[in-house]
């Protein structure tokens, strides 16, 4: 107590004195900047940065990360990302597609150094101190157009004059990253091997636009997948959402749910409840699939044997335990996995249907959800980024959609207008 006695003599004697104490300054608050997310943090580890190393993509998050710091605006922030984030895709598209150099040792076909360059840009965009004051809300919305630019969301393009048939085909990101960082999403790959591209079939030349989806329930829930596809789906002649599903086998998924299961997504968020959508008085348990699934399955489109899926979990009208069902829901009840599951597989293809059916073309657009192979390394690979026989399964895949799209085209007729 006695230091105590002697500070406060001191400050009475100061005031006795009537010198003035120094004033506190005012407080001034730091500006709140995010956190990088917990699928951003994952880059400070090895395979992430051999795998940009290995394909020249370790320049991408770099170079934007110093053109941002030249803005002076949220103005010229936007244009920054709009214009690299576009430019991302487009890389990536001439890179799996074999244009311009292949910037290191990786195959060309590899999905991974897309991800990982957008995932570095991002976390540039949500830790920036600009010198000019910007809201959270600013902070946003330059994510939300690095997001779209840079998945080819904004990049959808028929031109005049091209293939009368148009398909629209949708990838996804790699995941279950702390399973394995090294994982590569074979629908992704698809997606930049595909965009773009024409395929010949038998009811003539089709043009294939893509583009690539986040695993993250929170996107969805706030409607990428309707934003993005909604201006398409109206003039388009196919549309098909595709993942990764089971071993071995390709699955054309016959019905989908509108529940989330709760398996945690890309930032380890977890989510059960209904698939969230705008009017849900009028939302329905299931959708089903409008592709030409019977054609599909009879053809020979490559290695891999492809199904007819039909099996769903459901909870029966007036039951309370969920029960699968081998060949689909039966009436009234209530869905807990469509075909493709309770993941945001399952979830793009009944927002993809629901959306489909919303704007009155259930009986004149085919789409649905094509479910490729696990995409494997090779025997005894645990830890390298990539081998032979990765990349061998990887192009396989890739080529059997473009067959599976071939057929499915050449199976539906042409629409009116």
């Amino acid at each position: 107590m006695r230091p105590l006695r002697i500070r406060l003599a001191a400050l009475g004697s100061v005031l006795l004195t009537g010198l003035a104490l120094p004033a506190a300054a005012p407080a001034t608050p730091s500006p709140t900047v995010p956190s990088p997310t917990v699928e951003e943090q994952r880059l400070d580890q090895a395979v992430p940065r051999e795998i940009l190393r290995r394909s020249g993509f370790d320049d991408a998050a770099p170079e934007f990360g110093r053109a941002l710091e030249h803005a002076r605006s949220y103005a010229q922030a936007r244009r920054v990302v709009v214009r690299e984030g576009t430019a991302l895709w487009r890389r990536a598209v001439d890179r799996a597609q074999g244009r311009g150099p292949a910037g290191g040792d990786l195959s060309r076909d590899d999905d991974r150094p897309l991800y990982w360059a957008r995932l570095g840009m991002t976390r540039d965009v949500r830790t920036w101190r600009p010198d000019f004051a910007l809201t959270e809300r600013q902070r946003g919305a330059l994510l939300d157009r690095l997001e779209r630019t840079s998945r080819g969301q904004t990049d959808i393009r028929y031109p005049a004059g091209g293939p009368s048939r148009r398909v629209v085909l949708t990838g996804f990101d790699p995941f279950t990253l702390d399973r394995d960082i090294r994982t590569s999403n074979p629908s992704g790959a698809t997606a930049l091997a595909l965009d773009g591209t024409v395929v010949e079939t038998a009811a003539g030349p089709a043009r294939i636009e893509t583009a690539v989806f986040p695993v993250c329930w929170r996107d969805f829930a706030e409607g990428t997948v309707e934003r993005t596809l909604r201006p398409y789906l109206p003039t388009a002649d196919l549309f098909t959402t595709v993942s990764q599903g089971r071993v071995g086998r390709f699955d054309i998924e016959r019905t989908n749910g509108a529940w989330r299961g709760g398996f945690p997504d890309n930032d380890n968020v977890s989510r059960t409840e209904t698939v969230p959508v705008t009017d849900p008085a009028t939302q329905p348990q299931w959708t089903a699939t409008t592709l030409p699934y019977a054609a599909v399955t009879a053809a020979h489109t490559g290695r891999f044997p492809v199904y007819d899926h039909t099996q769903v979990t459901e909870i029966p009208a007036g039951g309370s335990e969920p029960v699968v069902r081998p060949d689909g829901p039966t009436p009234g009840s209530t869905a807990r996995a469509g075909g493709g599951g309770d993941y945001l597989s399952n979830e793009i293809a009944y927002r993809a249907t629901l959306l489909r059916d919303r704007l009155g073309l259930h009986d004149t657009l085919p789409g649905g959800h094509v479910h490729t192979p696990v995409l494997q390394f090779g025997a005894g690979n645990t830890t390298e980024v990539t081998d032979p026989e990765f990349v061998r399964n990887r192009l396989d895949i890739i080529a059997q959609v473009r067959a599976i799209v071939a057929v499915a085209v050449s199976a539906t007729e042409r629409r009116p207008g």
